[in-house]
């Protein structure tokens, strides 16, 4: 998962954390304690992911090379 944009000319809004929001899709369907690796190529997945996880009540596992982040739900 990476970041696309699909935004105009320059200045505006920030690019969607597409990572997050992928990942946001998937967790309702998953059951309670299961661990989900996230791929994404998108360097601020690196604090995305964990800050996502602080606000939504989930577990933040840990990050790893290739880069990939698991999370437990």
């Amino acid at each position: 998962m990476g970041r696309g944009w699909g935004g105009g000319g320059g200045g505006g809004a920030p690019p969607p954390p597409l990572p997050v929001i992928n990942l946001a899709r998937l967790v309702p369907g998953l059951p309670a304690g299961a661990v989900v690796r996230v791929l994404a190529d998108d360097p601020a997945a690196a604090v995305d992911i964990p800050a996502w996880c602080r606000m939504r009540g989930h577990e933040f596992l840990a990050a790893h090379d290739g880069p990939a982040y698991d999370v437990r739900v």
